[in-house]
C-alpha cells in the first residue's frame, strides 16, 4: 500500500522548514531550522485529523513528561512544545541523522554494539518505570542514533495517548514486538509487557528480523500475531551469538510473565554479565536515583484519564480494516 503524502508543515515562528522526514500514522516528522540558537532540529507534529480538545490536553501532557525524561543521555531529547497556529501540537527534538528500524535489516550489527545498545535502552526505561512511565511502544524504529552514534529512544507514550485519546481511533500495535498478553488485550501495557518488547527489540538487532518472522512463510501481522500468542521464536542463526545470549532473551519472551526479568534493571544487569563473559568492557547502566523519580511522579496527574480511556475491542488484525486503521510493523 503507498504511504501518504505528508501534511503542510505549519509555520513556526523561530523556524525554518527544510524538508519532510518522514510520516506516520498520528504524526509527521520534517526538518527545520532554528534560527536563535542556529541549529537544525526535528519537529514531530500532529496529523489535523487526530487533533481534538482531548488529544491536545494529552499531547501537552505527554510532551511535558518527555522533556523531563529526555535529560537522561538514551532518551530522545526535547527542545520545545506548543501548538501551531493552525491547531496542531508539535515537538521540537534533537535531530537525529539515523536509526535502527532500517539498519537492524540491512546489516550484520556486531554483538558488542547490541549488547551496548540494549543496556543503554534498558537504563533509560528504567528511570522511566521508576517514574511510573511506560512507553508502550518499544522497537527498532523508536531507537534512533544522535549524531555522535549514540542511541536514544524517542517516542515515549504520546502515540498510545492520542489512540486512547479518540475512541474511533484504532490503537497502533507494532505487532512484531508486542508481548502476547497485549495481543490478546489482556493489558494495554505493563513493566512486564516491556521486558518482552525490549527483549524482542535486542533479538531483531542480532538477527535482522524480528523474533516471530519466519523465512519463506506468510508474515503478515495476523500470522506473526499468532505465533506471539504461541511462543514460535525463530532460531537467531548467528554462530558469534552465545548460547547464553539466545537463551536470556527467549526468557525475556517467554509466555509466562514471572518468568520474565522483574526489571529493566535486571535486564541491563544480565546483558552486563553477557559483556563480561564475552570479554568486553561492561557498559554502565544510567540510572537516576529515587529522588529525580518521585519528582517526576507528580506529572502524572494530567495523565491519570488514560487508563480510564483504554477499552478493550475486537483485535485489529481480525477487525475490518478501515483509512484510521494504520498499524506499524516496522
Amino acid at each position: 500500500m503507498a504511504r501518504r503524502l505528508p501534511s503542510t508543515p505549519p509555520v513556526l515562528p523561530g523556524f525554518t522548514f527544510v524538508r519532510a522526514l518522514g510520516s506516520g500514522g498520528f504524526a509527521d516528522v520534517f526538518l527545520y531550522e532554528q534560527n536563535l540558537p542556529r541549529r537544525q532540529v526535528a519537529v514531530k507534529v500532529l496529523l489535523p485529523e487526530v487533533v481534538n480538545p482531548r488529544v491536545r490536553n494529552m499531547f501537552q501532557a505527554e510532551a511535558q513528561l518527555m522533556a523531563q525524561l529526555s535529560t537522561h543521555p538514551a532518551i530522545l531529547t526535547v527542545f520545545e512544545a506548543s501548538v501551531s497556529t493552525d491547531g496542531r501540537p508539535y515537538l521540537v527534538t534533537e535531530l537525529c541523522p539515523s536509526g535502527l528500524g532500517e539498519r537492524f535489516r540491512s546489516e550484520r550489527i556486531p554483538v558488542a554494539e547490541v549488547l551496548r545498545t540494549g543496556i543503554r535502552v534498558a537504563a533509560a526505561l528504567e528511570t522511566a518505570h521508576r517514574a511510573n512511565v511506560l512507553h508502550r511502544d518499544i522497537k527498532p524504529g523508536n531507537i534512533l542514533l544522535t549524531a555522535y552514534g549514540h542511541p536514544v529512544l524517542s517516542d515515549f507514550g504520546i502515540a498510545a495517548s492520542i489512540a486512547v485519546g479518540d475512541p474511533d481511533t484504532a490503537v497502533g500495535l507494532s505487532v512484531p514486538w508486542s508481548a502476547p498478553e497485549v495481543i490478546r488485550q489482556e493489558t494495554t501495557g505493563t513493566i512486564a509487557s516491556e521486558i518482552f518488547s525490549l527483549g524482542a527489540t535486542v533479538y531483531s538487532l542480532l538477527a535482522g528480523h524480528s523474533p516471530f518472522e519466519v523465512a519463506g512463510k506468510e508474515n503478515s501481522p495476523g500470522h506473526l500475531a499468532g505465533r506471539i500468542v504461541k511462543g514460535k521464536i525463530s532460531p537467531l542463526g548467528r554462530p558469534d551469538v552465545p548460547a547464553s545470549l539466545e537463551a536470556f532473551l527467549a526468557t525475556a519472551m517467554s509466555r509466562r510473565q514471572d518468568d520474565r526479568p522483574h526489571s529493566a534493571m535486571e535486564f541491563a544487569r544480565q546483558l552486563q554479565a553477557i559483556e563480561s563473559e564475552l570479554g568486553l568492557a561492561q557498559t554502565p547502566i544510567d540510572v537516576v536515583g529515587d529522588a529525580w523519580s518521585g519528582a517526576l511522579v507528580g506529572a502524572l496527574d494530567d495523565r491519570t484519564e488514560l487508563a480510564a480511556l483504554i477499552a478493550v475491542e475486537t483485535p485489529w488484525w481480525r477487525r475490518r480494516r478501515t483509512p484510521r486503521d494504520r498499524v506499524s510493523s516496522s
